[in-house]
């Protein structure tokens, strides 16, 4: 199994459009991110351009209208909670600056065979697009304009950018993919990998700890910010999608069906985490109000502490 069965062609791998605005009740979509935009609004996108918006912390949730019928895979917004960016397959970009209420396409790559599959907003008015093929995208003035680069030195798909807490910047993809900037993505270094798989996150803990999963339950443990790396014993071997750290200390990693495990050490030893949920989840999220959301083929649920 390759990257290419995660997030680019997630609906298959999880076992499984874009009209007006219109109230929903239970979401039973397929939705791949979230993100906190202003207050307690909560924006959240998935297959065939579905994009949905919460002003009540994911209670209850408005879809939206969106410009595209094609998949959606990541959402990010800027500090003022209203400007924000999504982006998905067909190497395409959207942006909103009423905190999701409306969308716009501001950008689509070449071709249209290719995917972008994550964001962020690593500084003021820069955000940086990361996709399949090692595709890379970078604007330096909220959006405007859209620059391609690189970050791999071949077209291994990269997965996931994270921001650390001193402001490194980390990058996890396949082929056992990991990289880091220190400079918001002017330069990046390649990180010694312990794996040759997929990876699909990098949880910072600190400003040097580290947290990498992927591919057949792999964990690895980094206390110095990458240059070594320790194999964390898990005996789930479904693949870990997201990482979520709770302001309580646990640490929740989840992904296939029934894959939810949480660590109470800073992520030293995980522990199986029983839940009624037995469908896939790509994403977490510490909802404003401190709710856990889980995002995923069954659209959003609220997941109790562990």
């Amino acid at each position: 199994m390759t990257t290419k069965t995660i997030r680019l062609l997630l609906p298959l791998l999880l076992m499984l459009g874009s009209a007006g605005a219109a109230p929903m009740g239970r979401l039973h979509s397929l939705l791949l991110d979230a993100a906190v935009a202003a207050d307690a609004v909560v924006v959240a996108v998935g297959e065939r351009g579905l994009i949905v918006r919460s002003e009540d912390s994911g209670q209850t949730w408005i879809r939206q209208e969106s410009p595209t019928a094609t998949t959606l895979t990541a959402v990010a917004f800027a500090a003022d909670g209203q400007r924000g960016w999504a982006v998905g397959h067909d190497a395409l970009v959207l942006e909103t600056n009423d905190a999701g209420r409306t969308w716009r396409q501001v950008y689509q790559g070449p071709n249209l065979e290719e995917s972008f599959l994550d964001l962020a907003v690593v500084a003021p008015g820069q955000i940086i697009v990361i996709g399949a093929y090692g595709q890379y995208l970078e604007s330096r003035d909220n959006g405007v304009t859209w620059e391609p680069g690189a970050a791999a030195e071949d077209d291994s798909h990269l997965n996931r950018i994270t921001i650390g807490p001193a402001g490194t910047l980390y990058i996890a993809g396949e082929r056992g993919t990991l990289l880091r900037s220190d400079d918001l993505g002017r330069t990046w270094l390649n990180i010694a990998s312990p794996y040759d798989g997929s990876f699909f996150g990098i949880l910072p803990l600190s400003a040097t700890e580290l947290l990498a999963h992927g591919l057949r339950g792999r964990i690895y443990r980094s206390a110095d910010n990458g240059d070594t790396w320790d194999l964390v014993p898990n005996n789930k071997p479904a693949l870990l999608a997201t990482a979520c750290r709770l302001p309580s200390g646990e640490i929740v990693l989840a992904g296939q069906s029934r894959a939810f495990i949480v660590s109470r050490d800073d992520g030293r030893t995980f522990t199986a985490w029983p839940l009624p949920n037995t469908h896939a989840v790509a994403h977490l999220l510490i909802a404003p109000d401190g709710r856990l959301l889980a995002f995923g083929e069954e659209g959003v649920t609220p997941l109790p502490q562990p």
